[in-house]
């Protein structure tokens, strides 16, 4: 984990996002800010183009009305009235056409364009109005005074263009709107800028956060602390990732549990079979060693030597074999192969095979019944070897010439009680006799292993069943197991 862990920046993935939404909300902020400041100024300077065209095409109508009318000495006097009422009226310029057939009259004209120095600007502005054209121009004009906007408006009569209206006005307060709209516009687009920076962080933080958490979480169930969680509840993709790991570190624990188990089943077996072997070898070799070292040399003796060698090692094959069955039994992967069967055919079939053992001590085997299919999904020798490891146990530990009760009934589940009228067990033993190598001390018990039961409650286990032990001590003991019925087939055989 602290190989995976080096060379890493911490935050990396933080910096990636915030970085570049960052990018992208000044560019964004830039360009919007840049695009409405052209808008601005193109529309203020349109309105005051707008103005001016205004103005001149009122002024030139009103010349050409009065050169028309005869009253031309009235409009010098006019323009000078209008300059003392209005001191922010543009300057107003009129300027013979020297190339007219009939020129404005030179008492008309204030300005005569030899007696001035004009920018290019200028002299284009009013050789355009020369043509019968209106033309405007803005800019820096040091001969105008400084910042000025311009236009030049045609003075026409009789379709001839006899002169030119030329406005000029100074611009210098609407530079300063300009300026102060742009410093506006750049101080809004700041606030936006660092609000917006401020919501990348918190965006940022809120994926990398828990990135970073389902990361650390990763680390530690790869160094095996299954208890692990990321505890992130976001109902997002990203929440749905960390549920995701929290699902895995269940079943990473799970299955830790199970290997813990297993490992744990397979040292028990190790230690129960070095444990109960250890015994039967050390007569077995006692034995041994006494017939090789001549020690018994009675032929009658040495026969029951070889018998006991013999008995031994019979325990011994049968102690390895219901080790074998309980640990396998055991085992949290193994599955039994369940298929629909009939636990009447089962005890028919046990007790055909009993039959020889109990009829050594006259028992008789009772079995009640109302009906004569009792169906129920399992395995049939699995079944079979718990109820004859019970009957086995009840004809054992029974008094010659009893009986001992078989009752299978079906209520909401399948109920099947083996009692027997034998000598009972214990107030103290009964907990302990489901255990490994649990044996009383009784002499019905010298060749049993003590896993008999152990095996029984496994395999009832395994079938979803459950095993439950009455007993009274001097008046026999009662094993009841509980299965779930399997009521599709009763119902097509019409019982």
């Amino acid at each position: 984990m602290d190989k995976k862990s080096k060379g890493r920046t911490p935050g990396r993935l933080f910096l990636k996002v915030y970085i570049n939404y960052a990018i992208v909300l000044t560019v964004l902020a830039v360009l919007i800010g840049l695009i409405f400041l052209n808008l601005y100024k193109t529309k203020t300077i349109d309105n005051y183009k707008y103005k001016l065209r205004n103005q001149a095409t009122s002024i030139s109508s009103q010349l050409s009305k009065m050169i028309s009318d005869g009253q031309e000495e009235n409009y010098i006097e006019d323009l000078e009235i209008l300059e003392k009422l209005d001191p922010d009226k543009p300057d107003i310029w009129t300027i013979s056409n020297p190339q007219a057939a009939h020129p404005l009259d030179k008492n008309l004209a204030n300005v005569n364009l030899d007696d001035v120095k004009l920018s290019q600007d200028c002299i284009d502005v009013i050789n355009a109005a020369f043509q019968n054209q209106i033309m405007y121009a803005s800019g820096y004009y040091e001969e105008l005074g400084g910042e000025s906007a311009i236009l030049g408006m045609p003075v026409i009569i009789n379709g001839e263009v006899i002169g030119a209206i030329f406005l000029r006005s100074e611009i210098k307060e609407q530079v300063e709107i300009i300026q102060n709209s742009m410093y506006l516009i750049f101080l809004s687009v700041g606030v936006a800028l660092l609000i917006s920076f401020i919501i990348a962080i918190l965006f940022a933080r809120g994926l990398s956060n828990p990135i970073t958490k389902m990361r650390n979480t990763a680390l530690e169930l790869a160094g095996g602390k299954y208890e692990s969680k990321t505890e992130i509840t976001r109902r997002d993709e990203l929440g749905d990732l960390a549920q995701t790991i929290d699902i895995l570190a269940d079943e990473l624990k799970e299955n830790e549990i199970e290997r813990q188990n297993r490992e744990q089943v397979r040292v028990d077996f190790f230690a129960n079979v070095s444990h109960e072997l250890r015994t039967p070898i050390t007569v077995i070799r006692a034995y041994a060693e006494s017939l090789v070292d001549g020690v018994i040399t009675d032929e009658e003796k040495m026969n029951q030597y070889h018998e006991r060698m013999l008995m031994e090692c019979k325990g011994m094959e049968r102690l390895v074999g219901d080790l074998l069955v309980l640990s396998k039994m055991q085992n949290p992967d193994f599955v039994v192969e369940k298929e629909p069967v009939n636990i009447s055919q089962v005890f028919d079939d046990l007790i055909r095979s009993v039959h020889a053992i109990s009829s050594e001590k006259n028992i008789t085997l009772e079995i009640k019944k109302d009906r004569p299919v009792y169906m129920m999904m399992g395995d049939y020798d699995r079944l079979r070897q718990m109820f004859l490891i019970i009957l086995d146990n009840a004809i054992k530990f029974s008094n010659e010439n009893s009986v001992i009760h078989i009752n299978l009934s079906k209520l909401d589940k399948l109920v099947i009680s083996i009692r027997d009228e034998g000598i009972g067990i214990s107030a103290e033993d009964l907990p302990s006799i489901f255990d490994k190598f649990y044996k009383s001390k009784l002499k019905q018990n010298e060749q049993g292993s003590g896993l008999g039961l152990a095996i029984s409650k496994q395999i009832a286990l395994k079938h979803n069943g459950t095993i439950e032990v009455n007993s009274t001590l001097g008046a026999g003991t009662e094993f009841v197991f509980t299965f779930q019925c399997l009521e599709e087939y009763v119902e097509e055989l019409d019982i």
